[in-house]
């Protein structure tokens, strides 16, 4: 049995971010008591190829906590096998200065406990609609193709 056989993904991944970012956000501990609560002390994160180990990513929540107001979480679909997990998500978030929207594709390992040991992510803003507001909800259906002009030309 694997960490994710008693919960859905696409749920476990939508917690696990939710809560840690509430505790961290919202609560009074120190940043390394949450994200020691969350991750394990060999923790490997790399976003985007930046790599960050437990003192960068605690140094990198910091900021979080004094600027953060608002986060949500829209995860479409999540696969586990075993104690991995692949999830495609939208973060949505806001600070005191701006609101915004990224995608996320997230691949990770995570504890028998249900701490993460290891996160790669590959991310990019969603566009801001002309009216200021980002998109509410992002499509997790691919466009179909066009398909293909098979007339021939005239010779």
């Amino acid at each position: 049995m694997g960490v994710f056989a008693d919960i859905d993904p696409k749920e476990f991944i939508a917690n696990f971010f939710t809560s840690f970012m509430g505790e961290l956000v919202h609560g009074d501990e120190d940043p390394a008591v949450v994200v020691d609560r969350y991750h394990t002390p060999d923790i490997v994160q790399v976003a985007d190829g930046n790599l960050m180990d437990r003192a960068k990513l605690i140094a990198h929540t910091r900021p979080a906590r004094k600027h953060q107001t608002d986060a949500r979480w829209e995860v479409h679909e999540a696969i586990a096998d075993g104690d991995r997990i692949a999830a495609r998500y939208t973060l949505h978030f806001q600070t005191s200065k701006r609101e915004g929207s990224v995608d996320v594709h997230f691949f990770g390992q995570f504890a028998v406990d249900g701490r993460m040991r290891r996160a790669h992510m590959l991310t990019r803003s969603v566009p801001v609609k002309a009216d200021g507001a980002t998109p509410a909800e992002v499509s997790s259906e691919p466009s179909p193709p066009e398909a293909p002009d098979r007339r021939q030309s005239p010779a």
